[in-house]
């Protein structure tokens, strides 16, 4: 295990990424462990007001991200003072993401349907890094051999290759596996080919007319929906805790 550190993290000077990964994880699942138990009214934690102001986390949290982010750029060489900047990074980015759906609508969502974008983002970003420590390049660059990354040509037509499917597949409807794609270029190419979902520009502007097409391709996304949309919220449940039920967020005049 040493030597495997030493010789895929350590040596291509992936600690300070490794250390924010782990800082950012551990944040996040200690911040949504204190945000259920005030949830739920158990323990010393409360939320944090000043002068009946709620401070959400995400506001220490961009905080963090500032710090950790401009100190990792200025430091030149890895060593202790990179390595302590990106936990903060880290740390930070944990507490942003973990409110993301709150930046994302400008609302307090975060016990509600829409704030389970937050703890799919957080999954997404954690495999995202993980796949990079584990020798991942974006675009397929790491596929490329020694020759080939010294011809440049080579490697502008490798990431504008995989740059387009990616975009495909986004404009398909398919954003995981387009995000994916970015690291795993295999992705992003089953993502390009295979059918449009329903409501994506793709279906909009090119099944407009084809009826058969948007037959299947409305009968597809709803076999998948079916299949994937339960387990996928079950887990992200048991991550971040079930959201509120509608009748207890509407607004009194409206129950």
């Amino acid at each position: 295990m040493g030597h495997w550190l030493h010789r895929n993290i350590i040596e291509p000077g992936k600690l300070p990424l490794l250390l924010a990964l782990g800082s950012f994880v551990l944040t996040f699942v200690i911040t949504r462990v204190v945000v259920r138990l005030i949830r739920a009214g158990k323990g010393p934690f409360g939320n944090v007001r000043a002068g009946g102001l709620h401070i959400h986390h995400v506001v220490p949290g961009v905080v963090l991200t500032v710090i950790g982010g401009f100190g990792a750029v200025a430091s030149v060489r890895p060593g202790f003072g990179a390595s302590v900047f990106a936990v903060v990074f880290g740390m930070g980015a944990g507490l942003v993401l973990d409110e993301f759906a709150l930046i994302l609508h400008l609302d307090d969502v975060y016990w509600t349907e829409e704030g389970r974008k937050s703890v799919e983002v957080v999954l997404i970003t954690a495999a995202l890094v993980g796949l990079v420590l584990g020798g991942f390049l974006p675009f397929g660059v790491n596929d490329l051999s020694q020759e080939e990354v010294q011809d440049r040509g080579g490697v502008i037509l490798s990431v504008a290759v995989n740059f387009l499917f990616a975009l495909l597949a986004l404009g398909k409807g398919k954003a995981r596996m387009a995000i994916f794609g970015v690291i795993v270029p295999f992705l992003a190419l089953i993502g390009a080919v295979r059918l449009a979902r329903p409501a994506s520009p793709w279906a909009r502007r090119f099944y407009r007319r084809r009826p058969r097409a948007r037959a299947r391709s409305m009968l597809r996304a709803y076999h998948h929906d079916r299949r994937w949309a339960g387990p996928r919220r079950r887990l992200q449940d048991m991550i971040g805790g079930k959201p509120d039920p509608l009748p207890a967020r509407l607004p009194p005049g409206r129950r």
